[in-house]
Parts: structure tokens; sequence; C-alpha cells
């Protein structure tokens, strides 16, 4: 295969992956027209914000003691991370969101900042998760959850393309992970 053909070939895979995220986009949007759902992932997206995760960083201390405080810090420092790193992917790459581009898709929710790739929600959301499930395990059950439907209902709000969501679950796992797995005298 040659460079040019392998060149092409990417061209023409990322074309298709482009297609198939605004038609993900684009279905999950559609569900907005049930003012119930729309709620639902309004009130889910509007958590991710930070009020779910700050009301946790303060209660982890008050009931779970030194290893809650530990616990908080950890949360803490991994927010500062993943917002360093997303703000300045969102900075370089400028991927203008769903709603933007595509007048066919509204935004069902306010926006912090102007850019969408990658999802700093969903970032969060898995960065805790893997942080806090490692510490607490029985959290898990509240939290899987909640990270999924932070990454669904970013893209059902028209805020996100799918991509967006993937990339920031990714960076979020990878960031947790490392955050946990180098703090084992933390806890």
């Amino acid at each position: 295969m040659t460079a040019r053909s392998h060149a092409l070939r990417m061209k023409h895979l990322k074309l298709r992956l482009d297609v198939l995220d605004v038609r993900l986009c684009e279905q999950g949007n559609r569900l907005l027209d049930n003012p119930t759902v729309h709620l639902f992932f309004k009130i889910i997206s509007r958590m991710g914000d930070g009020p779910f995760w700050y009301a946790m960083m303060f209660a982890l201390p008050l009931f779970a003691g030194g290893v809650g405080l530990a616990a908080s810090f950890l949360m803490a420092t991994s927010a500062w991370i993943g917002v360093t790193i997303y703000r300045r992917i969102k900075l370089r790459l400028q991927r203008p969101r769903p709603f933007a581009l595509h007048p066919h898709i509204t935004a069902g929710a306010r926006v912090l900042d102007e850019y969408s790739f990658p999802s700093g929600h969903t970032l969060h959301a898995v960065a805790f998760m893997i942080l806090l499930g490692g510490i607490f395990p029985w959290m898990l059950t509240v939290l899987v959850p909640f990270a999924v439907l932070t990454g669904v209902a970013r893209v059902i709000l028209g805020l996100h393309y799918p991509s967006d969501v993937l990339a920031g679950a990714l960076l979020g796992s990878v960031i947790g992970s490392l955050i946990f797995s180098v703090s084992g005298w933390v806890i």
C-alpha cells in the first residue's frame, strides 16, 4: 500500500466516522421531544457540571474520615489535571459543538465553553468513578450508571458528538487510573 492510498483510506474512514457521529447525535437529540426525557438528561448533565462531585468531595471526609479526605484530595487532583488537559485539547482542536454546526440539532442545556472535543463532563465522571470505585467499591453501583448517563446526556442534549464522549471517557480512565495507581501511599 502506498502512502497516498493509505492517506486516502484514512480520509475516507474519518469521513465515515464523522457521518456516524452526526447521525448518532441527531438520533439522540430527537429524544428531547419528550419533556420528561429532556428534563432527566438536563438534570444529569447539570449534576456533572460539578454540584454532585463537590457535594461528594465535601461529604467524604465527614463520613469516611481520613480515607474520605484522601479520596477528596485525589478527586481534586484529578479534576485539576483533567481540566488542564481537556481545555488545551479543546483550544487546540476547536471542534464546534453539534448544535453550532447542524441546525437540526438543538442545545438541550447550557454549555460551559465553546468547543466540544473532548467531553469534560465524561472525563471527570469516568476519572472519579475509577478513583472512588477503587477506594469505595460499593459506590460503583451509583457511579457506573451516573458516568454512563453523563456521557449519554451530553450527546442527547446536542452538546457533544459520541466521539467527544468516547475521547473524554478514555482520558478520564487514563487520568483516574494513573492517579489511583500512584497514590497508594495516600490511602
